[in-house]
């Protein structure tokens, strides 16, 4: 043969016996030609190895055969690519030519069609050369394994000629289980829309990949001509997929059927991405001497002396020193920034992007590529930034900004992980000086997290976008911050005096004396506010003229309870008990929930605790519950019908309820209630759970109000429920027929619209007639202006997140009962949302 052959050794060299065993799947050349492996192909999808590890061959003959036994399940309908399935599961990808799709099958012959069994050597196609050689960018034919994170390739020929029938490659399974799962079933299909806001990006692509993983089943997203491992999120995000694109779940193995309805579950409950934080639109100010402009990214205003962020290049030598050690090492700096990402502590919003950046650490389309470099000879270093720098230029070639927004996320973990391998790069928190302006072209969401928050008074990027993860970081820290200011912001040398006004989108050089003085008593006037707001919170809240008011937390998890209290809560106003029912394969057994509920009643230490039984449903589906198909998932098996739908969820979650928390602690709740034969029904469980577990003390059983219909009822279901609390999300979404999560209506969906109070005040009016409370734990509570509004209707309790408690209980203290019903009467006659603001700005007027 002409040329001389090179030859790859995997982790495992694969010796005479082992393939005689079966183990071992021997791939023949399909084609005469010149192998040469596939960097070689001048095509990043196939170069970049996104579609799978393999082989490439140029072809000198004009016949395609098998490679090995197998299946055929996909043939291009252009007829130049095609896919075999194994015997053993592996999937090998043949794409005749590059950009040989536009030929639209001319020059090409089929001989086999999909479905059809075929032996090694079997004809599968023929093919014009001469017309493939006119059109063709490439002849170059890459032979890939396209789900390569279930198989090594052990063995491989390259830089030789080649004759079909020869040994081209060897596979060796990595999971022989799973491999062997998917034999003899057939393959799921799921149809979907993408309905997130901003797209598959990192953190719903982060979701969907570990959900993935929970299953055995071969599980794969397929949007056009592109496919991507289902357990990959970066090659999810590689799909590009935005808001309304369409896409199909493709699962094959013994838990097929579960797994793509989970992952088409998961998708379309939205993830939450629906309240991601949405681009604020700023009108850019007309340009002034000494100021420059940017996109708002969190709002406030920031007086400091500005001080830059560099960092350090980190410099890595290509060529390692063994694939062992480098193996090794790579492993070690993974460790290593997995457990620094799994110490660090937040905000919710924090620990999401946390766990984002956590999942590409796992990610088997990042780990196959820097291993693959690894067996190229190349160093620890040199091989992960390769495969982040290469699946960062798939992201930024992506239609829309978020995707490359994104890429700052790989970017972060390619900087962390060649920090830990080359141990520099200390945190630059301590070097900051008091009242800094951070001035940087980017910032990466790990050295912002690493940030002394105390000393920033502001951040304003060169770069970045609204919705980068560490535009959001700063948001949720409460951090002025402005991005995309131009590189005219690198050029202002530190200890420069420095305006930030996030609001206004500037940032003024320099300013006068007169509007420094003037920013420091705007400053100074928040701050005291907000100390006067902190000192109070701890008190018992009532009005000025002595009402009382309580001001509860709403809680998701055991871990809310401590800064809930710290912030001042008088109890928790709200459980939402579905944290324990969501994202999982089945329901928690009665035994789990008791343990979560006595923990947080614990953690309360008395105080009241009222638990919101199960509301799921709409858009938030569980794996394990086979909801029917909707039209309208929002009017449909929603929260207390999923409970009357699933009695045994609804009977076990009361029996955990009741063994878990203290009768004299304990208010249980019930969302989504039309009417009155709904509570009766779950009134029924819960005495039987009662008696069953001989409890005499009865347990107040209370609604949520949320349906237009429970408002103007409420006079007749306060007679049988024990207390009331408004959901203002849901009821302003039903009164207003106005999606919540639709990103175009987002400015007109306010819950202060007089239509929402009204019901409001229907609520409070019907439960006054059987002396009932009535709280608000939705959006609304959490909304100082609203508050005098709201007690002026009749609310008497308030419920929302810790940080926003002090401001709350300020907001309370500052008014009388009669002051607050003067402003409610104004309010419930007003025209709009708007007008009622300015009213609770001005309420004198």
């Amino acid at each position: 043969m002409p040329g001389v052959r090179t030859l790859d050794q995997g982790s495992a060299g694969a010796s005479p016996a082992d393939l005689e065993s079966g183990e071992f799947l021997i791939l023949q050349a399909p084609m005469d030609g010149w192998a040469a492996p596939l960097s070689e192909v001048p095509d990043p999808v196939f170069s970049d190895k996104m579609m799978g590890d393999g082989v490439a061959i140029d072809p000198t003959g004009s016949v395609l055969s098998a490679p090995c036994d197998g299946e055929i399940i996909l043939i291009h309908e252009a007829l130049h690519a095609l896919t075999l399935r194994a015997a053993n599961g592996a999937e090998i990808l043949i794409h005749v030519g590059l950009d040989t799709v536009a030929l639209d099958g001319q020059g090409f012959t089929a001989h086999v069609h999909k479905g059809q069994h075929v032996r090694a050597g079997n004809r599968l196609l023929s093919f014009d050369l001469e017309i493939l050689a006119q059109s063709a960018r490439s002849l170059i034919t890459p032979i890939v394994i396209a789900n390569g994170e279930r198989f090594s390739i052990v063995r491989r020929k390259q830089n030789a000629g080649m004759m079909q029938g020869e040994e081209l490659m060897v596979l060796r399974p990595l999971q022989r289980a799973a491999a062997r799962a998917e034999i003899g079933y057939s393959e799921i299909r799921r149809e979907f829309i993408v309905p997130m806001a901003h797209g598959l990006h990192a953190r719903p692509a982060a979701r969907l990949a570990g959900l993935a993983k929970d299953f055995i089943a071969e599980i794969a997203i397929v949007a056009g001509d592109k496919r991507a491992n289902a357990r990959s999120p970066v090659a999810l995000m590689g799909l590009g997929l935005g808001k309304g694109a369409a896409a199909i779940v493709l699962a094959r193995g013994a838990d097929a059927e579960k797994a793509a309805a989970a992952l088409v579950a998961l998708i379309e409950s939205g993830m939450g991405e629906s309240e991601d934080i949405a681009p604020v639109a700023i009108v850019a100010a007309p340009a002034r001497q000494g100021v420059l402009t940017g996109v708002r990214a969190a709002p406030g205003l920031g007086l400091g002396i500005a001080a830059r962020l560099s960092r350090p290049a980190i410099i890595v030598e290509e060529a390692g020193q063994g694939r062992e050690r480098e193996t090794q090492s790579l492993d070690a700096a993974l460790a290593m920034v997995r457990l620094k990402l799994g110490a660090m502590r937040g905000n919710a919003t924090q620990a999401a992007i946390l766990s984002a950046h956590l999942s590409f650490l796992d990610d088997p389309e990042l780990a196959a590529h820097a291993g693959a470099k690894i067996v190229e000879g190349k160093s620890a270093g040199y091989a992960w930034r390769d495969a982040i720098q290469a699946q960062i230029s798939v992201l930024q070639g992506l239609t829309g900004p978020r995707f490359g927004e994104r890429a700052a996320d790989l970017l972060d973990l390619e900087y962390q992980v060649l920090n830990a391998l080359v141990g520099s790069g200390a945190a630059p928190a301590a070097q900051l000086p008091p009242d800094t302006i951070l001035l940087a072209e980017d910032v990466l969401p790990s050295q912002l997290a690493g940030l002394d928050v105390s000393r920033l008074a502001g951040i304003a990027l060169a770069q970045g976008g609204p919705t980068s993860h560490a535009a959001i970081l700063a948001a949720s820290m409460n951090i002025p911050a402005l991005v995309a200011c131009g590189p005219a912001v690198l050029e202002i040398a530190d200890g420069t005096a420095l305006l930030l006004d996030a609001d206004d989108g500037s940032l003024v050089i320099d300013p006068p004396v007169a509007l420094q003085e003037a920013a420091r008593q705007r400053i100074a006037q928040m701050r005291t506010r907000r100390a006067q707001a902190q000192a109070g919170a701890q008190a018992l809240c009532q009005t000025r003229d002595g009402l009382r008011i309580e001001v509860a937390a709403n809680l998701g998890a055991v871990e809310d309870v401590g800064p809930a209290l710290a912030a001042g809560a008088e109890g928790c106003g709200l459980l939402r008990t579905e944290f324990l029912f969501l994202n999982r394969q089945q329901p928690p057994d009665e035994a789990e929930q008791t343990e979560i509920y006595r923990a947080i009643a614990q953690g309360l230490n008395g105080r009241p605790l009222v638990v919101r039984t199960l509301d799921i449903g709409g858009d938030k589906p569980a794996p394990y519950l086979p909801f029917p198909a909707e039209e309208n998932p929002a009017l449909g098996l929603r929260g207390v019908r999923v409970s009357l739908w699933r009695p045994e969820l609804l009977a076990a979650q009361l029996r955990a309820i009741l063994r878990g928390i203290p009768a004299a602690q304990c208010r249980i709740m019930v969302p989504m209630i039309a009417s009155l034969s709904e509570l009766r029904a779950v009134r029924r469980v819960l005495d039987d759970a009662r008696t069953a577990l001989g409890i005499a003390d009865p347990v107040p059983l209370g609604i949520m109000v949320e349906t237009p219909a429970a408002a103007m009822t409420a006079d007749i279901l306060a007679a049988e429920a024990d207390f009331f609390s408004i959901g203002t999300n849901d009821l302003t979404q039903y009164a207003l027929a106005m999606d919540r999560g639709h990103a175009g209506l987002a400015g007109q969906f306010d819950a202060l619209h007089p239509a929402v109070l009204r019901l409001i005040a229907a609520t409070a009016e019907g439960a006054a007639r059987h002396g009932r409370h009535v709280a608000v734990c939705g959006g609304l509570a959490s909304d100082p202006v609203a508050a005098p509004i709201l007690i002026g209707l009749g609310v008497r309790g308030l419920s929302g997140p810790a940080s926003r408690i002090a401001d709350i209980k300020a907001a309370v203290r500052d008014v009388t009962l009669e002051d607050c019903k003067r402003l409610a009467s104004k309010a419930l006659g007003a025209t709009s949302a708007a007008a009622v603001r300015a009213l609770a700005r001005n309420p004198g007027e």
